[in-house]
């Protein structure tokens, strides 16, 4: 009996290691079906990751790649305001050889998913149902050819950019109107705001950066071509065979200036009388005599020749010739090289011998011969930059201040020589072509052939300016009514050029038929009434 029971044991199923073996093959089947979705969902990017600022996460590698790749591939949109209208400007992508590197951005991608631990610990938390999320961007790795881009913008330039436009004049007020205003493609700033768009996924559209050019008012280009064009309507060809017109005009402001034949030689008639009141107060060691004073005067308000002569035998010590050679030497000194004298005002005076004293060696435009005088001569520029020197030196204690050896030539009486040039006022020339009461420091000169005026005109606005004009005719006899307008008429351009808002329309009405007679007008009536720091304070009296 205890043998049978123990057979009865011995023959009984193994249901406990068959039950194990199949809970063990249930769980190995268990994992490898987790492992196998675990795979799967590797292949998938980490939520909350994004790459070149487009959300990836929960995307298979193919899907995610071609996410980007789409968004970057669609067209920018460039918008050109003209200040009227936004003109659209498609850019393609592939039109500037865009290319994206999505290899490295996709193996970055799915490298931010291992932050979460190793492969174990990632299929752990796959079992716990914990998911795995990635705060993070991959940068965009992309590239262009930049001189493609370059073009697509030049060629926006040359379809969209305007000009801005040239200035325009009135032939009949003399008047000069500022061109409309431009605008222009700023490139450098578009090529950064186009590049910024391509690199974006949502910000495609780009406002082309524009810079509004121009409509600040014409340049003294424009003032040139109205003089040209001017003289043109006239008849008076600037740079003709029988006639020629030299005008030097100069911005005190700025510096800019005009040049018109300003390197032409002529006739210096009575200008010339500017640089000997200059070599006078060059070698003057204390205020002007009174009758030294009246002669200074007599020269340059009233153009006299004696007194001119006077004046050049005082600086001579009494030798006129010694004087004469000290004004031309004056003159190379402050490094004006067209203008010299080297004869008296007229002949006759005693020891007087006509080429005695050398002309200096000068150099004036050959291409145009005035025919001047070939003891006294000057340009328009020679004029034009004296008065620059002498303004220079009374403003600002520099110009001829410096131009001349240190302690020649003083402020103060720079400002004398201004003073007395002020008192010019025989209302014609230069003087015709500005409103009435307008200051100008100016000399005048004329002789049968040419007629001359330079100065320096005293804007209310502040803009003053150098004006030197000089005109020449081939004739045995000058046509006042001819010439002496034009100089006036140029006057006045230049007048409504400096002074817009106080432009003179139309040629003044109220000139004298001729200049002015200096004595009883704007002369003192004698040696105790002039100051020279105050010239016209007689008329007060």
């Amino acid at each position: 009996m205890g043998a049978s029971l123990s057979s009865r044991r011995k023959s009984g199923s193994p249901i406990l290691p068959t039950l194990s073996a199949l809970l063990l093959v249930a769980a190995s089947g268990l994992l490898v079906y987790e492992l196998v979705a675990f795979s799967r969902r590797e292949q998938q990017l980490p939520a909350g990751v994004s790459v070149a600022g487009i959300n990836v996460g929960g995307l298979h590698e193919r899907d995610a790649v071609a996410r980007w790749e789409r968004a970057y591939a669609e067209p920018i949109i460039m918008l050109y305001n003209d200040g009227y209208t936004d003109h659209p400007i498609q850019l393609h992508p592939d039109q500037v050889g865009w290319r994206i590197s999505s290899e490295p951005m996709l193996a970055a991608a799915l490298a931010s998913g291992e932050q979460g631990g190793g492969f174990w610990r990632r299929f752990l938390d796959f079992l716990l149902g914990i998911e795995q999320t990635v705060a993070r961007d991959i940068s965009l790795v992309a590239d262009y050819q930049e001189n493609a881009l370059a073009a697509v913008l030049q060629d926006i330039v040359m379809r969209y950019d305007k000009p801005p436009g040239k200035a325009s004049y009135d032939l009949q007020t003399l008047t000069i109107h500022a061109g409309a205003s431009g605008y222009a493609l700023d490139f450098g700033a578009a090529m950064s705001a186009a590049d910024f768009a391509l690199r974006s996924a949502d910000q495609r559209t780009v406002n082309l950066p524009i810079v509004v050019e121009g409509n600040e008012g014409p340049d003294l280009r424009a003032l040139q071509d109205l003089i040209i064009d001017y003289l043109d309507s006239q008849g008076f060809i600037y740079d003709g065979l029988g006639t020629v017109a030299a005008v030097y005009i100069q911005d005190l402001l700025t510096g800019k200036e005009i040049n018109i034949l300003g390197d032409v030689a002529f006739s210096g008639a009575s200008t010339v009388k500017l640089p000997i009141m200059l070599d006078y107060y060059r070698f003057l060691l204390s205020e002007p005599t009174a009758d030294e004073a009246w002669l200074i005067a007599n020269s340059m308000l009233c153009s006299n020749n004696a007194s001119s002569n006077l004046i050049m035998e005082i600086i001579g010590g009494g030798d006129i010739f010694y004087g004469i050679r000290s004004v031309t030497d004056t003159i190379l000194a402050t490094g004006i090289e067209n203008t010299y004298i080297s004869a008296p005002f007229y002949l006759g005076v005693e020891g007087q011998e006509l080429g005695s004293i050398q002309a200096p060696a000068t150099f004036p435009n050959p291409t145009f011969d005035t025919e001047p005088d070939p003891f006294n001569q000057t340009t328009a520029e020679d004029m034009g930059t004296l008065f620059s020197l002498i303004y220079d030196c009374a403003e600002f204690n520099s110009g001829l201040t410096f131009a001349l050896p240190p302690g020649q030539i003083m402020q103060q009486e720079c400002r004398q020589m201004l003073e007395i040039a002020s008192a010019n006022d025989l209302e014609r020339l230069l003087q015709g072509g500005l409103p009435p009461d307008t200051r100008i420091a100016h000399k005048n000169g004329w002789i049968f052939d040419t007629v001359g005026d330079a100065g320096i005109v005293y804007s209310p606005n502040g803009r003053h300016y150098i004006i030197s004009v000089f005109l020449w005719e081939r004739t045995e006899f000058q046509d006042y009514e001819k010439l002496w307008p034009l100089i006036e008429e140029i006057s006045r351009a230049t007048w409504n050029f400096f002074n817009p808002e106080n432009a003179l329309l139309r040629p003044r009405a109220d000139l004298p038929p001729t200049a002015l007679e200096c004595e009883g007008n704007y002369l003192p009536p004698g040696p105790e009434y002039l100051n020279l720091d105050d010239i016209n304070s007689w008329k007060q009296n």
